[in-house]
């Protein structure tokens, strides 16, 4: 009898182990699932503004350009780049929430003055969040504007490098955030120990993702 007890708590313990265990490997299996997705939308998005910018014309890229700088105000440089997204990410304005708090990877919150928070946001297809902001630069190296895309919205986890990925626009085209970053600097970006605003580059070459 003490035997057949001791074989019952022996397989109770065992039973309870292997719940522990596999309680463990699903929400990891579960957050590198979600992180893969995120990832693999925010490429396509980016390959849907490589297009953009590929399909202008050198003709029409001048007219543009004209257009920006007779642009005298910040409202309407913004007008002029939704106009150019519009047929591409058919994007309207929308106040966000005040529970929506963006966050870099390694848990800050983005404060205000961060050049990295968006005040002018806009819903884009499957409730993407797409964020605009003119940099008022008149250095034709530096980025005219940098664009956020939060690719689930405002559902969770709202972070750089997790769920918000962002592009500088430039005079001459775009590029990914962290492009200009040595490997090293982008690799500790894009981990808990950094802003994750760098992952936007490192996940497009291929980068892995770390929690």
């Amino acid at each position: 009898m003490a035997k057949k007890n001791y074989l019952k708590i022996e397989y109770t313990v065992t039973l309870l182990v292997i719940i522990a265990v596999v309680l463990m490997i699903i929400p990891f299996d579960f957050d590198n699932e979600a992180q893969a997705d995120f990832i693999s939308r925010w490429q396509d998005k980016y390959s849907r503004l490589e297009y953009m910018f590929s399909v202008i014309s050198a003709h029409e890229k001048e007219e543009i350009l004209k257009s920006f700088q007779r642009a005298k105000t910040a409202d309407e440089r913004e007008q002029l780049m939704i106009n150019l997204i519009q047929p591409y990410f058919r994007i309207h304005k929308q106040e966000l929430p005040r529970r929506y708090v963006p966050k870099f990877m390694n848990k800050i919150s983005v404060p205000a003055s961060s050049k990295y928070y968006f005040t002018d946001t806009y819903s884009s297809e499957n409730g993407m969040i797409v964020g605009i902001k003119d940099l008022d630069c008149n250095n034709s190296d530096e980025p005219k504007f940098i664009m956020m895309f939060d690719i689930n919205g405002i559902l969770p986890p709202n972070t750089w490098g997790k769920d918000i990925y962002g592009v500088n626009i430039y005079e001459s085209g775009m590029e990914p955030f962290g492009q200009r970053i040595p490997m090293k600097e982008l690799e500790k970006d894009c981990s808990i120990f950094g802003t994750g605003l760098g992952c936007s580059y490192y996940y497009k070459i291929g980068g892995g993702f770390n929690d």
